[in-house]
């Protein structure tokens, strides 16, 4: 049986627009053994494309014009999301390991609050997607014109875990309508 995802949906708020699209996290979905060679195949093979490798952010952070996808390949980290750097209070904290996936959507503020000191993930961004920018939210935003942003980023051509028939093309086109 495919792996279904936790889904977590996020309310915009004074400091980050968030999406409404769900958040995505597919648990212990990656290939053994865990590694950045392996994790990179696998994402890549659903046309998702690796754009960096990273550790613990402890930035808060979004960006409008890019889904942003991470293949956790070592450690483990709590990440927050749904928060810009001066909100207080909200969001959800999610840990995450070895093996899992997580599939942000455009505008989704997200940061790690604790992490190993091995914690490691690939960045995979879909096919064509432009370079992310990445905005603070350490001022109020203009909520109307980020989610103008964010709504007009086209949705990915495949599921980064299962590719065109996962499950994140039906939960986000579902959460368009």
């Amino acid at each position: 049986m495919a792996v279904q995802p936790d889904i977590y949906y996020l309310k915009p708020n004074k400091h980050c627009p968030n999406s409404d699209l769900p958040v995505l996290i597919y648990r212990d979905c990656l290939p053994l053994p865990f590694s950045e060679a392996t994790t990179t195949r696998f994402l890549e093979a659903h046309a998702w494309v690796k754009k960096g490798t990273w550790g613990h952010i402890g930035t808060r952070h979004f960006h409008p014009n890019t889904h942003e996808c991470y293949g956790v390949f070592q450690g483990e980290s709590v990440i927050l999301v749904g928060c810009g750097c001066k909100d207080v209070g909200g969001g959800e904290e999610i840990e995450v390991r070895a093996g899992d996936v997580i599939v942000l959507p455009a505008g989704t503020g997200h940061c790690s609050v604790q992490s190993s000191q091995d914690y490691r993930y690939i960045g995979v961004y879909p096919e064509g997607a432009p370079k992310w920018r990445n905005e603070l939210g350490k001022e109020a935003i203009d909520l109307a014109e980020f989610r103008r942003e964010t709504t007009a980023v086209a949705l990915p051509k495949e599921d980064p875990v299962h590719g065109p028939g996962g499950p994140l093309l039906t939960l986000w086109k579902t959460a368009q309508m």
